[in-house]
């Protein structure tokens, strides 16, 4: 069996777990890369379930993507075979999904950064405090959401506005 079949049938075993219904998209587009959209209610038992039946213990970043009407936040995870991503996505008017950092070593810094630069919150977390930007950085500002230009940033930091002078 190639490793292509062997990990499409990896990826099958886990959305028979995780039923069908709650996996919302599923790509495998080459043999050590798979790509699954899930309902964002099941993100901690899936996670769980990768990490301890699948032999998933290594989350190498947790990402966010703004869609602008959403927020698209993703957990890469790997073993010796396969990479993971596992994507949810969550309304841009409120990002939250459930924290998974009792259940993967390295997820907290994730979910911090992800917290700082989209505003995304990961509800259980036991420390959401600034990881990248400054302590004194404008609450409710976040650097890489689309609803923000460089122009809107500088002007609620300092009150100034870019020239090209500068």
């Amino acid at each position: 069996m190639s490793l292509l079949e062997m990990n499409k049938k990896r990826v099958n075993k886990f959305i028979k777990f995780l039923d069908e219904k709650n996996v919302l998209e599923t790509r495998i587009p080459r043999a050590h890369r798979a790509f699954i959209m899930i309902k964002p209610d099941k993100l901690r038992e899936a996670v769980t379930y990768l990490k301890n039946e699948m032999g998933f213990i290594h989350i190498t970043t947790i990402t966010a993507v703004d869609l602008e009407d959403k927020i698209e936040v993703i957990y890469h995870l790997t073993d010796k075979d396969l990479s993971i991503a596992l994507k949810v996505q969550v309304p841009v008017d409120n990002p939250v999904v459930d924290s998974i950092s009792d259940i993967m070593e390295g997820a907290p810094f994730y979910e911090r950064e992800i917290h700082d630069l989209m505003g995304v919150v990961s509800k259980g977390h036991p420390n959401l405090t600034k990881l990248i930007l400054p302590e004194d950085w404008p609450e409710g500002l976040y650097p890489q959401r689309k609803a923000n230009s460089l122009q809107d940033i500088r002007k609620k930091i300092d009150g100034k506005e870019w020239s090209r002078n500068e």
